[in-house]
């Protein structure tokens, strides 16, 4: 697995890649349980939306690494 990535000459780590590709995915979420209305039964709507970012980046990064 690569460690790094190389863009125009710039390392950036695969993690930047991993957090990237979660916050699409995050946000795609978003969208579905926002247009579902399903944010109404959430307590605090910006900590949901952490979570799932954070779940999903998490996620993301033990399946890049292992």
């Amino acid at each position: 697995m690569l460690r790094e990535i190389v863009f125009y000459g710039f390392c950036f780590p695969t993690l930047t890649l991993v957090f990237g590709v979660g916050l699409l995915l995050s946000w795609a979420l978003e969208r579905l349980l926002s247009s579902s209305g399903l944010y109404q039964w959430a307590w605090h709507p910006a900590l949901l939306r952490f979570c799932f970012y954070t779940l999903i980046s998490c996620t993301l990064s033990l399946l890049v690494y292992h």
